[in-house]
């Protein structure tokens, strides 16, 4: 997979950010968020076949800039590899005025190899798309999409590919 769920994020988050952030706060202004704590169980897809499951934990900061909002993350695969990263959300709230979202992110991190396939080095860019649904009490589910590799800093980038579904509590 080339870099599309990575410019997906860049084209979203500053879009939003040229048409609705710019104009009154600044491009950048600092604003309260919901801080969330996700759990995600997934699929993991090598080479077009599933190869494991992947048990994934987040946590969303309680601060964004402009759209976007920091977060980070780690998982474990069930062939043993580990992945941690930390960058920035971007999510598209009340989507048709429903509690309907979508989101999308970007997470360079560190990947340590288990028993699972070589993906090509340490350094993984996870980029993710997904969608869900808020409830009333802040809680959400999504279900995603993402892409992790080294972003072609390396000859060997097979990449690697999970399947989701994400709860989130709120912390605040």
């Amino acid at each position: 997979m080339d870099g599309t769920l990575a410019f997906i994020f860049l084209a979203a988050s500053f879009g939003d950010m040229a048409l609705h952030g710019c104009h009154e706060q600044g491009c950048w202004a600092q604003s309260d968020a919901q801080a969330r704590l996700s759990f995600q169980s997934a699929k993991v897809e090598f080479d077009t076949d599933i190869i494991g499951t992947e048990t994934y934990l987040g946590y969303d900061l309680g601060t964004a800039y402009g759209p976007i909002q920091p977060t980070i993350g780690a998982s474990i695969t069930s062939d043993g590899d580990l992945w941690f990263g930390a960058g920035a959300k971007y999510v598209m709230p009340n989507v048709l005025n429903s509690g309907v979202f979508i989101e999308s992110s970007l997470m360079p991190g560190l990947h340590f190899r288990g028993d699972g396939p070589d993906i090509g080095g340490s350094l993984q860019f996870r980029s993710s798309l997904g969608m869900g649904f808020e409830f009333e009490n802040g809680m959400t589910v999504s279900a995603a999409y993402d892409h992790r590799s080294n972003a072609d800093t390396l000859a060997l980038n097979p990449g690697l590919e999970t399947i989701s579904i994400r709860f989130a509590i709120p912390l605040n």
